[in-house]
């Protein structure tokens, strides 16, 4: 009888490497010797070779989307004279000059932007557009500054001017112009020239739902974009709140106040004035936070103003009702 056979040593992890598997099949433009890899190859440098795509690539070094660009001759010019905040100026190659375009490099100059010159396809490409007419200058993002150091500055105003005269402590007092869904740079830029005319402290604009200080606003302000601080609240309604916990009162603008401009009684007081869009006003929830609202007596056949002139109108009603309570 056969002696029957014990157990034999198996392979162990002697072959295991050998039996893994190497991944997938590589695609064939990736494999070096494949013919669809040199025919990729030769497509990528013909890419490259593209005129609209290298200017694509070289303007991608120095602007993006969200560059607050000035286009155009005229409006680089207005920009440039009144002092918009700028970093580069475009210019194109062979670019035929006039008087706009001498004055507007020599004020470049002066003013110490990167001048650039770029060829036709890099300007279209960084204007977003063939109108250009050869010249872009790229603003500057605006510098803003937080509500509570804008009003930190503006009661250290008002302290300092309190044994100088009754005079100056009534008119010193902090006052401030907040726009609830103003969605207009140009109307924006308006009142920002406004605050200043009438000694406002400060202007406060919601984050969303709002025009921000752009170059457009900025030329409209005429350069009181400069020294006139504007803040950036997440909630105006929040906002307004916390200003009142700080001794404030707040009075809206709205058609259907039941007190006129200048007349609320809060003018003498720290101030903070509120106006809406043209269409819609102020919000709901703004609207009840205000201690009061008002309105602007005018004809019947004028529904309502824009936000610049309502402004304009109020501001100068507070001056004038400062100026009384002193007996001018």
């Amino acid at each position: 009888m056969a002696q029957k056979k014990g157990p034999t040593k198996g392979s162990g992890g002697k072959h295991r490497n050998a039996l893994r598997g190497k991944g997938p099949t590589p695609k064939a433009e990736d494999r070096v010797y494949h013919k669809a890899y040199r025919d990729k190859k030769a497509a990528d440098k013909r890419k490259r070779s593209d005129p609209r795509l290298a200017a694509a690539r070289r303007v991608a070094k120095f602007t993006s989307d969200s560059d607050d660009l000035v286009i155009g001759r005229n409006a680089v010019l207005e920009a440039l004279r009144v002092g918009v905040p700028a970093s580069t100026l475009y210019v194109a190659a062979r670019l035929e000059h006039d008087d706009r375009t001498r004055e507007i490099i020599r004020l470049a100059g002066i003013q110490g932007l990167h001048i650039l010159e770029a060829d036709r396809l890099e300007m279209d490409r960084i204007a977003r557009s063939g109108n250009h007419q050869g010249i872009i200058m790229k603003a500057q993002p605006f510098q803003y500054t937080p509500l509570n150091q804008l009003v930190d500055k503006a009661e250290r105003k008002a302290k300092a001017m309190e044994n100088v005269s009754e005079k100056a402590k009534i008119q010193s007092r902090p006052l401030f112009i907040a726009l609830d869904g103003v969605t207009d740079p140009q109307n924006l830029g308006a009142v920002i020239r406004s605050a200043a005319a009438f000694g406002a402290n400060g202007v406060i604009i919601p984050e969303r739902r709002s025009a921000s200080v752009n170059a457009a606003a900025w030329k409209v302000s005429a350069g009181a974009a400069a020294h006139m601080p504007v803040a950036r609240v997440v909630n105006l309604t929040k906002a307004i709140e916390a200003l009142k916990e700080r001794g404030f009162y707040s009075v809206g603008l709205d058609g259907g106040g039941d007190k006129l401009v200048g007349q609320t009684g809060f003018e003498t007081d720290p101030l903070v004035v509120v106006l809406g869009s043209e269409g819609k006003g102020i919000s709901r929830l703004t609207r009840e936070a205000c201690d009061a609202i008002a309105g602007i007596p005018m004809s019947s056949m004028v529904e309502s103003l824009n936000a610049s002139v309502a402004a304009g109108i109020t501001l100068y009603a507070v001056a004038r009702a400062r100026r009384e309570a002193v007996g001018e």
